[in-house]
């Protein structure tokens, strides 16, 4: 096998867990191949360099084998090489993710009681009757 659709080696190669995921993946622009955006039908080589995004993590891979079907992941990660400044920028995130702090610390109180909420629907229909007044004159 010299040559697989870019869809059917993700799959294989377990960065998707269906081929459905793959091609979703692939129509938004998240898979690149040397820098260029592709569709499913592309037939990929060893050799290809990719690079994807799955969520938050940003992978470049080198294509070393073709697969064409899924096997064990210790299989699957022999059909590619992930290149060293993608595991060093990933392994960065990964600390900085850790470090960042949790964002629902930053919320100073918590959902409004039911009292809090009536005080400030009563303020809301006051501060409403003083910007706008309806009489008849």
């Amino acid at each position: 096998m010299e040559r697989q659709r870019i869809d059917k080696w993700l799959w294989a190669a377990r960065f998707y867990k269906t081929r459905a995921l793959a091609v979703q993946e692939i129509e938004r622009g998240r898979v690149q191949v040397a820098g260029q955006t592709v569709k499913p039908a592309r037939e990929l080589r060893p050799g290809d360099v990719l690079s994807l995004r799955q969520g938050v993590v940003q992978r470049e891979v080198v294509v070393r084998a073709l697969s064409p079907q899924r096997g064990p992941a210790p299989v699957a990660q022999q059909l590619y090489e992930e290149t060293p400044a993608s595991v060093a920028a990933r392994q960065q995130a990964a600390s900085a993710r850790r470090l960042a702090p949790e964002p629902a610390l930053s919320i100073a109180q918590g959902r409004p009681t039911k009292r809090d909420r009536r005080a400030l629907d009563q303020q809301q229909r006051a501060d409403w009757g003083e910007r706008w007044s309806a009489g008849i004159e």
